[in-house]
C-alpha cells in the first residue's frame, strides 16, 4: 500500500519540486491550499486536493488537518510555509496528546531546532556565541525607546524586522534617526517588543539549500547568489556556485542546531567586505527556489525524503557556476467536475 503524504500550501514556489519528489518516491500525494483548485496549477499534479482554512486560525486549521489525515489515511505531513510550521510546532509541543491523534509524522526538523530557527534574535546569539559564522547583532525596538543612550551608537541605514517574521513581511529600512522615530511612534508596545533592529549591510543575498541526515551524518549544501528577487524575497534569477568555506559554515550550523531534512539559510555577501558572508536567518523549510538546486544537479526535496525514510543521501557532484532563471507559463485549468 502506498504511503500517503499531505503537502500543504501547494500554490507556493517550492511545491512543484516537492510534489514531484514524493511521486518519484512512490507516495500518494494529497495537496491543500487556501485557494480553490482552479486557481492553483499544482492541484492538477496531486492525487487529491482540498481547500484549506488559513493557518492563522489555529484551531480551525488543526481541526482541518486532523480530519484530512483521518479521511485520507495519511501517514506523513509536509508543511511548506512558515505560518503552517508555526502552528504545527505549537501543536506538537503544547498539545502533545492531541497531536498524537493525527497518526501522521511531520517531516520537518525537531521541535528545539524549529524554535531556534524561528527566533532570529536567539539564533543570532546562538551562532555568535559559538563562533560558527559572522552574524549581525541587533537590539529590540522597545529597548531603543526605553534606553535612549543606545541610539547615539547606531549607524544608519538600519533594518527593522519582526524577530519571528517571514518572507520580508513587516520589514522596514531606516535611513535616518527620523525614520527610527517615526517607526517608534507608529508601533504599539507589543510591536516594539517584536521588532529587531540591525545594521543594514549592502550586498547580494545568498541562499543556501542545506540538507542533513543525522543518522548517516551526511550534510550537503548548495549556495546560490540571488540576482533578481520578488518583493517577498523569492529568487527569480540566480547564480548557483560552490564555496567550501561558506558550505562548511552551513554544515556546522546545521549540526549545531540539530537540523533534519532540508532547510535554507540566508546570508548577505557584503559589498564592503570581499568574501564575507553575514548570516541572516535559517528558514526550517524548503526555500521558494529549491528547484534551482534541482536544476543545477541536486534534488533537495528527494534528499529531504530520504532523511525521514532511513536512506543514505546521494553524493553531490555539482561543480562550477550555473546561471538559472525562472519563468512563468500560462495553464488552462480543468473545469471542476
Amino acid at each position: 500500500m502506498k504511503k500517503t503524504v499531505i503537502i500543504t500550501a501547494i500554490g507556493s514556489f517550492s511545491a512543484q519540486n516537492v510534489i514531484s519528489a514524493c511521486h518519484a518516491a512512490g507516495m500518494r500525494v494529497v495537496g491543500c491550499d487556501i485557494y480553490p483548485a482552479e486557481w492553483v496549477v499544482n492541484s492538477q499534479d496531486v492525487d487529491a486536493f482540498y481547500k484549506a482554512p488559513y493557518a492563522t486560525d489555529r484551531e480551525q486549521y488543526r481541526n482541518f488537518i486532523k480530519e484530512l489525515c483521518e479521511k485520507e489515511q495519511a501517514s506523513v505531513l509536509m508543511p511548506l510555509t512558515d505560518v503552517e510550521i508555526d502552528v504545527l510546532q505549537q501543536w506538537r509541543t503544547e498539545l502533545v496528546e492531541d497531536f498524537k491523534e493525527l497518526g501522521a509524522e511531520v517531516w520537518i526538523s525537531d521541535a528545539l531546532a524549529i524554535a531556534l530557527c524561528r527566533n532570529k534574535e536567539k539564533m543570532e546569539m546562538f551562532l555568535r556565541e559559538r563562533g560558527l559564522c559572522q552574524t549581525i547583532p541587533g537590539v529590540r525596538l522597545w529597548d531603543l525607546e526605553k534606553k535612549p543612550e543606545k541610539k547615539p551608537g547606531l549607524r544608519y541605514p538600519l533594518v527593522a524586522k519582526p524577530f519571528d517574521g517571514r518572507s520580508s513581511q513587516g520589514l522596514h529600512i531606516l535611513e535616518s534617526e527620523a525614520d527610527l522615530e517615526f517607526l517608534l511612534h507608529t508601533c504599539n508596545e507589543e510591536q516594539k517588543k517584536q521588532y529587531l533592529v540591525q545594521p543594514k549591510i549592502g550586498g547580494h543575498v545568498i541562499t543556501v539549500d542545506v540538507v542533513r541526515n543525522p543518522e548517516s551524518g551526511q550534510v550537503f549544501c548548495l549556495p546560490r547568489r540571488e540576482l533578481l528577487r520578488t518583493l517577498n524575497g523569492a529568487g527569480t534569477s540566480v547564480c548557483v556556485f560552490r564555496n567550501e568555506k561558506l558550505e562548511q559554515q552551513c554544515r556546522n550550523i546545521a549540526k549545531a542546531v540539530g537540523i533534519r531534512g532540508c532547510v535554507n539559510m540566508e546570508f548577505i555577501e557584503a559589498d564592503r567586505d570581499a568574501g564575507a558572508y553575514y548570516f541572516l536567518e535559517c528558514n526550517p523549510r524548503f526555500a521558494g527556489g529549491v528547484a534551482f538546486s534541482g536544476a543545477a544537479g541536486y534534488d533537495m526535496a528527494e534528499a529531504h525524503i530520504r532523511c525521514f525514510t532511513g536512506e543514505k543521501l546521494d553524493e553531490m557532484s555539482v561543480t562550477g557556476e550555473q546561471y538559472i532563471a525562472r519563468r512563468y507559463t500560462e495553464y488552462h485549468m480543468k473545469e471542476k467536475n
